[in-house]
């Protein structure tokens, strides 16, 4: 089965997308603080990270790009969420997520993006 992690500072949200995803078969991991996204990582790699823009007092772009500098997480496909529409800077920059979905989202489309990513 594969995981998914859903790292986004809204309770309402991460349950949400919890119930949705493994509704969907997958398994998944939540996290609701970004400063303890590598200590998660250490413990358990998911297939796959979606990641909220905003984290509260971080920017989840900072963290995509942390994921996609280090060796050891640099393949995992991260799917970043926003509500804010202006954020597609430039997909083909180091560090750049591999997908972009804008709040609030189709499930469908964010099922799409999942298993395009998870295909890929």
């Amino acid at each position: 089965m594969q995981t998914i992690l859903v790292v986004d500072d809204d309770k309402d949200i991460l349950e949400v997308l919890q119930y949705i995803l493994e509704d969907s078969g997958y398994e998944v991991d939540t996290l609701s603080d970004g400063h303890l996204l590598f200590d998660q990582l250490k413990k358990h790699m998911p297939d796959l990270i979606l990641l909220d823009v905003m984290l509260g007092n971080m920017d989840g772009r900072e963290l995509c790009r942390d994921v996609k500098a280090k060796q050891e997480t640099h393949d995992i496909p991260v799917i970043m969420i926003s509500a804010s529409h202006n954020i597609s800077s430039p997909f083909h920059q180091d560090g750049a997520p591999d997908d972009f979905i804008a709040k609030p989202f189709d499930i469908s489309v964010l099922l799409d993006s999942i298993e395009r990513q998870l295909a890929a």
